[in-house]
């Protein structure tokens, strides 16, 4: 079976976008968090923007899961829950959890987020309940167990890193400080190596061309942030631990 054009057309969109936003935040780092700044337009509190923002890839993917009957297959249920246990929790967990909720949020990013999950959530959601056909012993065959490992230890850092950051600061301060313990032994941001281990697990276990696609967004997205903050700790820290990598532990 021929793949439908849009898919083809928006996983050549998404790979082109990687690209752009690399090198584009490269230069400019994203108005959110300690990078909040004015000038990018009308603003939401940031709890708000994230769950606005991360809702269609909670629900595209259950839209195609249910469309197609996917509950009828082991391996398509496993692959609709490994991928909600990322987005429910983004969507829905993640903005109560999330110090500084109240913070502004520019409008701007969250539109372009849900063109991007739009996108992204169709392609993953296409190639793996439509396009794709999957043996019925998938579930237990060397890629599905091996990627699933690798996006369970994934969700384990970013989880981690989350919680270390979400008890640096007392509810009402704004001071930040150095975090320690977990995967911030080896890198500064251990909460973005945690995202991009969970979606090359994810592109593994469903062996598709559209979790690369993801794979190569994500690194194009949170690498230069990774670097900005990197840069951020060094700058603002005096006794910053100079072992620590920005994103991958002992190389980079």
């Amino acid at each position: 079976m021929n793949p439908a054009p849009l898919y083809t057309y928006l996983i050549r969109t998404e790979c082109f976008f990687a690209i752009l936003t690399f090198f584009s935040l490269l230069f400019i780092t994203a108005p959110y968090g300690r990078f909040a700044r004015l000038g990018w337009g009308p603003s939401i509190p940031a709890r708000l923007g994230w769950m606005i923002m991360e809702s269609p890839a909670v629900f595209l993917p259950t839209y195609f899961f249910f469309r197609t009957s996917g509950f009828n297959d082991l391996s398509l249920v496993l692959f609709f829950l490994i991928w909600q246990l990322h987005y429910f929790h983004r969507a829905f967990i993640y903005p109560f959890k999330k110090t500084g909720g109240h913070k502004p949020f520019p409008l701007l990013l969250v539109g372009l987020a849900i063109l991007f999950n739009l996108m992204n959530g169709y392609i993953n959601s296409y190639e793996v309940y439509v396009y794709n056909s999957y043996e019925k012993d998938w579930w237990y065959q060397w890629p599905f167990i091996g990627g699933l490992t690798l996006f369970l230890i994934g969700f384990y850092i970013n989880k981690q890193s989350d919680a270390i950051l979400s008890t640096l600061r007392q509810p009402g301060e704004t001071t930040y400080s150095v975090p320690f313990g977990g995967g911030f032994k080896w890198v500064s941001n251990p909460h973005y190596l945690g995202e991009l281990l969970e979606w090359c697990g994810w592109a593994i276990l469903t062996w598709s061309a559209a979790g690369w696609a993801f794979v190569a967004y994500t690194f194009a997205n949170l690498a230069p942030r990774a670097l900005a903050h990197h840069r951020w700790y060094v700058a603002t820290f005096e006794k910053y631990p100079a072992e620590r990598k920005i994103l991958i532990p002992f190389i980079w």
